[in-house]
C-alpha cells in the first residue's frame, strides 16, 4: 500500500461533524498536518508532490505553499528537490498582507526573477477559494502560476473552480481514497 496514503488514513482522517475553512459542513475531515509534520510523512509527501509537479506541470522555478497547511508541503518539496539535485526553493503565501516590517504577501520570493513559474501546493482542496486567492497573490507579485497540486481533493467543486480559472490542477488523492465511495 502507498505509505503516504496509509499514514494519512491512520493519523489524518476523522469521521464526525466538522465545519471546514470554506464554511461548509462535512461528515469527515482530513488533516494533513499531523502526517506532514512527522519526519517520515515530510519525506514521503515531499517526494510525492515533487514527482507530481514534474509529471503534471513540467519545469518550475519554485514551489509555493498556501498558509498554513501548504507551507510545510512547500518546504518538503524543496528538501526533496535538493536531495535529488534539482533544487526548487520554497515560497510561503500568506492569507493576508503582513501588517508590519516589509508587509509582504509572499515569503521567500525576493530572489526570483519577474515572471518566474511557480507551482502552488495545498494540503486539501474543497471549494478552491483559498487556492484561487493564493493564485491571485502570486500573479500580483509578478509571477506565473504553473498549476496547483494538492495532497487531497475532497471532490466538492474545488478542482473544477481552479480548472475553470484556467489553472492546471492535480491531486495525489481524493475523497474516495478515504471514504471508499469512488
Amino acid at each position: 500500500m502507498d505509505q503516504l496514503l496509509e499514514l494519512l488514513r491512520e493519523r489524518g482522517f476523522r469521521r464526525g461533524h466538522f465545519v471546514l475553512s470554506s464554511g461548509k459542513e462535512s461528515d469527515f475531515f482530513i488533516d494533513c498536518k499531523p502526517v506532514v509534520l512527522l519526519a517520515r510523512g515530510h519525506a514521503l509527501v515531499g517526494r510525492a508532490l515533487l514527482d507530481r509537479i514534474g509529471d503534471a506541470l513540467g519545469p518550475v522555478s519554485a514551489v509555493a505553499g498556501v498558509e498554513l497547511g501548504g507551507c510545510p508541503l512547500a518546504s518538503a518539496v524543496a528538501y526533496a528537490s535538493w536531495a535529488e539535485g534539482t533544487p526548487l526553493d520554497a515560497v510561503y503565501i500568506r492569507k493576508s498582507t503582513k501588517e508590519h516590517g516589509t508587509k509582504k504577501m509572499l515569503e521567500g520570493a525576493d530572489h526570483l526573477t519577474p515572471g518566474a513559474k511557480l507551482a502552488i501546493v495545498e494540503d486539501t482542496v474543497t471549494t478552491g477559494g483559498s487556492t484561487l486567492r493564493a493564485v491571485q497573490a502570486v500573479r500580483d507579485a509578478g509571477f506565473e502560476v504553473a498549476g496547483v497540486v494538492t495532497v487531497v481533493d475532497r471532490l466538492e467543486g474545488g478542482a473544477d473552480a481552479i480548472r475553470d480559472a484556467g489553472i492546471s490542477f492535480s491531486a495525489l488523492y481524493d475523497r474516495s481514497d478515504f471514504m471508499g465511495d469512488g
